[in-house]
């Protein structure tokens, strides 16, 4: 049997990057997918069309995570397209990099409340099924920034170290009905945005990591799996650092 066998997962921002390999590793694994994007329509349809294609119920929302309406409104439709959901993936999120003298305000409020809020907005509104059913799990997509801070990245540094006060205090809340909550600490994770920088800044990167590589969207999606299945079931209120060993 697979490792999600017929478990219904919501993925929010998973058109591309980090979500979009978290929902094919999903698919294989046998979970039907419900994911969310916020402007890229063709490459959602698309992505819906492949996990289609394993056998499993997908399904893109057009959804803005930072809005509690829309959060809402977006779990009462999955909800009655999948008939229940077992996991919830934060994974939304943006970036607005300055030096804090050069950050404006907006700069701050957009990138809090797109990475931060969302998580709050949609672990609200999940959190009443879940506990109806009495178990879920609950992962969110935080950064290795969040936890040692990034000269230029107050603000994303803030949002996703908010994330992790915030796992660890519902991991605390929903326990004991066998709800768990963890958060995944990514490291320098190659996507296509990473292919747009200079290439000879990237392999510095990669030369400074323990493991001499960047990190691939598999690499993420592989311990969003072990935290998503029973494998974890004693694990929650964690922080998974996926770096290649950077913070160590």
């Amino acid at each position: 049997m697979k490792l999600l066998e017929g478990k219904n997962v919501i993925i929010t921002g998973a058109s591309r990057g980090i979500g979009k390999g978290i929902a094919e590793v999903f698919g294989k694994a046998g979970a039907n997918v419900a994911f969310t994007y916020s402007s890229s329509e063709a490459p959602a349809l698309e992505l819906e069309k492949e996990l289609s294609a394993m056998g499993v119920k997908a399904k893109a929302y057009k959804s803005n995570a930072a809005s509690f309406e829309e959060s809402q409104e977006l779990v009462a439709k999955v909800l009655e397209d999948f008939g229940g959901i077992d996991v919830l993936i934060n994974n939304a999120g943006i970036t607005k990099d300055k030096l804090l003298m050069r950050m404006g305000e907006e700069d701050f409020d957009t990138v809090i409340e797109i990475n931060l809020k969302s998580v709050y907005n949609m672990t609200k509104a999940v959190q009443r099924t879940m506990l109806k059913q009495r178990q879920g799990s609950i992962i969110n997509m935080s950064s290795v920034v969040g936890v040692k801070g990034n000269a230029g990245q107050a603000n994303y540094a803030a949002s996703k170290a908010g994330m992790i006060g915030f796992t660890k205090s519902v991991a605390l809340e929903l326990g004991s009905r066998n709800i768990r909550c963890n958060a995944i600490a990514p490291g320098f994770i190659e996507t296509e945005m990473t292919g747009k920088l200079d290439e000879k800044m990237v392999q510095e990167w990669r030369d400074a990591i323990p493991l001499k590589r960047g990190g691939n969207p598999e690499d993420v999606a592989n311990a969003c799996l072990f935290l998503a299945s029973d494998l974890s079931a004693y694990v929650t209120g964690q922080v998974l650092n996926v770096d290649g060993g950077m913070l160590t």
